[in-house]
C-alpha cells in the first residue's frame, strides 16, 4: 500500500501545529508550504468532517518566541492556543548566526542556547498539547554519544531530559551514532537519511555523470560513515572504498585526538568519479585531505555529499581546493544554517529536505507507517532508471 493510500484511510491524531524556533524559521516556512499543499490535495472524502478539524489550513505555523532580558536570561512564549493539538517543535541547534545581548555584550547563540530555548517552548506548552514532537535535524550533542574516559554522556542525558518533559517523538537526521536512542527505549526516535535527496541534487547539477561500476565509486571517509556508503554503493551498483583515520591518542586538540593520516582501503579509483558520503562537514579538514588523496590516486571528479555543512573553519580552504581541482561539487542539505557566502559558491549544491520533512510530519500526524519514507529504495531506483534512459 502506498503512503498516499495510508493517509487517505487514516484520521489525524489531533490538529497539527508547528512551533518553529527562530533558528529555523526559513526552513520551517518551506515545510509549512508543502504541508498546506498536501492537505489541500489529499483525496480523503472525510477531510471536512469533525474528525478532521483544523486539517486544511493556510498555515500550520504558530506564533512563539524566546525573548531575553538584558542579563541574558530568557523565557519561552507561545502566543496562541495549542490545547489538544499535535505540536511539532522545530529547532536548529547549529545556527550560530543568531545573537543576543548580555549586559551590553553581543553573544552568538551556541547549541546549548538553542537547546535551552527548545526546553522553554516545551515548558510553555505546560501539558496542554495532545502530543509534543521535537524535530531536531542536527541532534544536540550527538558527537558526545559514548564514553571513552571519565567524561559526560551529553546526548543521552539530553534525550532523557526531553523524555521527562513529555516529548513523545524525536525526529532527527543522520545521527552521528543512532544507537544513542537506547537511552530512551520507550519513546519514539526516528533517524532519517538524505540518500535520495543527495542523488537528486547530484543528477541535477552534474547531468553527465555515469552511474555504473566502470565510471563511479563511493567512498567512506572513515569507519563511522560505512553504513551510509555501503547503502549508497549497493543501490547504485558500484564499488565502495574507505579511509580509516590514524590518530595520535596521546594528544587532545580542540576536544579530540588529532588525525595523523588517512589510510585508503579499496580498489583503484583511477579515471573514476568518486562520491564521498558522510554525515557532516565540521572544519572540513578530514574531508579535504581525503579528496586530495583521491585526486593523487588519479580519481576523475570528486563529489562531496554530507547531511550537515557546518564549515566551522570557514570556506577559504574549500575555495582553494576547488580552484586546484581537488573537489568538483559539495552537496549538503538545507536542514541546518548555511551562510550566504556558501550559497553563492559555484561548487555548492543544496539537497532540499523540506518536502521530505513535510511528508514525515504528515505521516506521523496520521499515525501511519513511515517505512516507505525511511527506505527510499524504490524512489532512488526510479530516479536512476529515469537518468539512464535520458
Amino acid at each position: 500500500m502506498s503512503n498516499l493510500d495510508l493517509l487517505k484511510n487514516a484520521i489525524p491524531v489531533a490538529p497539527l501545529q508547528i512551533a518553529a524556533l527562530e533558528s529555523c524559521k526559513d526552513f520551517a516556512n518551506q515545510v509549512d508550504q508543502h504541508l498546506v499543499h498536501y492537505r489541500r490535495t489529499n483525496p480523503s472524502e472525510h477531510k471536512y468532517t469533525i474528525d478532521f478539524k483544523g486539517y486544511a489550513l493556510d498555515s500550520y505555523l504558530i506564533n512563539c518566541e524566546c525573548p531575553r532580558f538584558g542579563s541574558g536570561e530568557a523565557k519561552g512564549k507561545i502566543k496562541e492556543s495549542i490545547r489538544g493539538n499535535d505540536l511539532f517543535i522545530m529547532v536548529d541547534v547549529s545556527n550560530y548566526s543568531l545573537t543576543y545581548t548580555v549586559s551590553g555584550h553581543i553573544n552568538h547563540m551556541s547549541p546549548d542556547d538553542h537547546y535551552q530555548d527548545l526546553k522553554r517552548i516545551i515548558a510553555a506548552a505546560t501539558g496542554k498539547a495532545h502530543r509534543i514532537n521535537v524535530i531536531m535535524p542536527f541532534l544536540y550533542e550527538s558527537r558526545q554519544h559514548k564514553r571513552t574516559s571519565r567524561e559526560s554522556l551529553d546526548c543521552a542525558l539530553a534525550l532523557q531530559e526531553l523524555r521527562d518533559m513529555g516529548v513523545s517523538n524525536i525526529i532527527t537526521f543522520d545521527a552521528h551514532d543512532p544507537r544513542v536512542q537506547n537511552a530512551i527505549p520507550l519513546r519514539g526516535f526516528d533517524n532519517f537519511s538524505a540518500s535520495y535527496q543527495f542523488l537528486q541534487a547530484l543528477l541535477k547539477s552534474v547531468p553527465n555523470i555515469q552511474l555504473d561500476n566502470d565510471h563511479l565509486m563511493v567512498i567512506s571517509p572513515d569507519e563511522g560513515a560505512m553504513n551510509r556508503a555501503v547503502y549508497f554503493a549497493n543501490i547504485l551498483g558500484v564499488d565502495m572504498g574507505m579511509f580509516y583515520k590514524r590518530r595520535d591518542y596521546s594528544i587532545i586538540e580542540n576536544g579530540r585526538n588529532p588525525i595523523v593520516a588517512h589510510e585508503f582501503l579499496g580498489t583503484s579509483v583511477e579515471g573514476k568519479d568518486v562520491i564521498i558520503i558522510d554525515d557532516m562537514i565540521s572544519s572540513g579538514e578530514s574531508m579535504l585531505d581525503v579528496a586530495k588523496q583521491l585526486k593523487d590516486k588519479k580519481a576523475n571528479r570528486v563529489f562531496v555529499c554530507t547531511t550537515f555543512g557546518l564549515f566551522t573553519d570557514g570556506l577559504d580552504k574549500f575555495d582553494e581546493y576547488y580552484e586546484k581541482g581537488y573537489i568538483h561539487k559539495v552537496i549538503t542539505t538545507n536542514l541546518t544554517y548555511r551562510t550566504p557566502e556558501l550559497l553563492k559558491r559555484e561548487y555548492y549544491e543544496e539537497a532540499d529536505m523540506s518536502k521530505f520533512l513535510a511528508s514525515i510530519m504528515d505521516s506521523i500526524n496520521h499515525d501511519v507507517s513511515i517505512e516507505a519514507i525511511q527506505t527510499p529504495t524504490d524512489k532512488i531506483n526510479y530516479l536512476l532508471s529515469k537518468h539512464r534512459n535520458s
